[in-house]
């Protein structure tokens, strides 16, 4: 039988005392302990506190110099805020949940410094503009620390590339070996990947360079600001144009997830790679043990639990970013407190993408590839196929006639479970008679590298070209 349903609960007395919510004078209420829990968010947005007091100082000093303000209280405020933000630094700032959010916790802070010139310092903003301010200034500072630990990634594709640049391995399509390949070659290729995700960031931290304070709740303020003046003391390069869009919007952060969603997936090709090429039955690669987990009954396990956790983590910044558009798609202008809910899933995405390119970039340099194993392995499964069928096609045969003549020979080769190179001349030219004694000269993997010799290919002269060109990039941009 279906429960009896329980009696409601009665509201909880909250002492007015515990009530510090903005806008309390216009309630005869104070806040209900259960709705005060639900609604602050201290507990998350307390990592803006360094640019909340940026931009405070900048907002204050502005606020002075037009007259807005005493300049005597400006300096007072100014003060005040610089000892707020050494408190937070040395532990001794006390964030507290009534006050919601980090906003109101550093003012009420500054009025127990600095008494009534705090009040002072909200004048010609909202924490509209203001937590809108905060989330670029951050955005702008993850943006530079990604691009600087993607760039120490692809420094470790590079060691690692240039360390095995003469190493073969067999290429791959539908997970099923294709053509021989250069190791380093395979390894560039993650390197254009991360350049790529790059030059998305760094579009990204264009787009957020833009100042909305000035923009009031939304609809501007009636006060002489000088705008320009406190976008170049925060280091931004313009300012909004319109009022409603720059409290309401939240593109850039939907850009940086969505980017960073972008890395995480290369990052996940590059981890499942490893855990493939960890397993004995590949073994074309032995992870430290440093960079390695241990299994609780099996004592000769070595786990690729760092790559196997790059992989699933990716899954949790696609969600956030699904998480944020979702939340912005139903949102009327201008400012909502559905725009609050953006923090953490940003916050989250950006921890989670930095500690993944770190430890990433610590593992390849202890990567050991086994050279003899990836050589064996570009041999077998008919890789030379492709190069069989060059050879006729340069005898005069079209393409696609070369193609069905080779396909042709290889089933009849894996019938009699026979490579390429066992087969007689006589076995070939039952396939065609173009086929000659030098056909067997084909069948060498240094050989099919080498006839690569294009740009962008796997010759170890392209190769070469390619990792000197690499590393000049990598070097040019730090």
């Amino acid at each position: 039988m279906p429960e009896k349903p329980k009696p409601a609960q009665k509201p909880r007395k909250v002492h007015p005392e515990r009530s510090r919510r903005v806008g309390s004078a216009r309630f005869a209420k104070a806040t209900d302990e259960r709705a005060e829990a639900y609604t602050a968010s201290i507990d998350v947005d307390r990592r803006l506190y360094r640019y909340d007091i940026a931009g405070s100082i900048a907002h204050a000093r502005m606020l002075a110099q037009q007259g807005i303000i005493p300049r005597e209280d400006g300096e007072l405020i100014v003060r005040g805020l610089e000892e707020i933000r050494q408190e937070i630094e040395a532990g001794r700032f006390e964030f507290r949940r009534e006050l919601e959010d980090i906003h109101m916790n550093i003012e009420a802070r500054l009025r127990e410094k600095i008494g009534e010139a705090a009040d002072r310092l909200h004048t010609a903003r909202s924490r509209n503009d203001q937590v809108a301010t905060d989330l670029r200034l951050y955005l702008k500072d993850a943006v530079g620390a990604v691009v600087a630990a993607l760039r120490c990634l692809q420094g470790a594709l590079l060691d690692l590339a240039e360390a095995n640049r003469d190493v073969v391995m067999p290429g791959y399509t539908h997970l099923q070996r294709a053509q021989p390949v250069l190791f380093a070659h395979h390894l560039l290729a993650y390197f254009e990947m991360f350049d790529r995700d790059v030059g998305r960031f760094q579009d990204c931290r264009q787009r957020a360079d833009v100042l909305p304070l000035g923009s009031g709740a939304l609809a501007g303020v009636p006060y002489p600001l000088d705008r320009e003046l406190v976008a170049r003391e925060l280091g931004f390069s313009r300012i909004s144009d319109n009022s409603i869009d720059a409290v309401s919007d939240r593109d850039f952060a939907v850009e940086f997830q969505a980017a960073a969603a972008m890395t995480m997936m290369h990052l996940s090709r590059l981890a499942e790679e490893l855990v493939l090429w960890s397993t004995a039955e590949f073994a074309f690669v032995q992870l430290d043990e440093a960079f390695a987990g241990g299994s609780s009954i099996m004592p000769q396990k070595r786990n690729p639990d760092v790559a196997e956790l790059a992989r699933a983590r990716t899954g949790r910044v696609y969600g956030n970013l699904l998480s944020l558009l979702t939340l912005l798609k139903g949102l009327p202008l201008s400012y909502a407190a559905d725009l609050g809910e953006c923090q953490a899933g940003l916050y989250d995405s950006a921890d989670t993408l930095l500690a993944t390119l770190e430890v990433m970039a610590a593992m390849l340099p202890a990567t050991r590839v086994n050279a003899e194993r990836t050589q064996a392995a570009a041999g077998e499964s008919y890789t030379l196929a492709t190069d069989v069928a060059d050879y006729l096609v340069r005898r005069g045969l079209p393409f696609r006639q070369a193609h069905g003549v080779v396909g042709q020979l290889v089933r009849y080769a894996d019938e009699r479970g026979k490579a390429l190179s066992a087969l007689t001349l006589a076995e070939y030219r039952r396939f065609s008679p173009l086929f000659q004694e030098d056909v067997l000269k084909v069948l060498d993997v240094r050989s099919a590298i080498e006839a690569r010799d294009v740009p962008g290919g796997t010759s170890s002269r392209q190769v070469a070209v390619a990792l000197k060109r690499a590393r000049q990039r990598l070097e040019g941009t730090s």
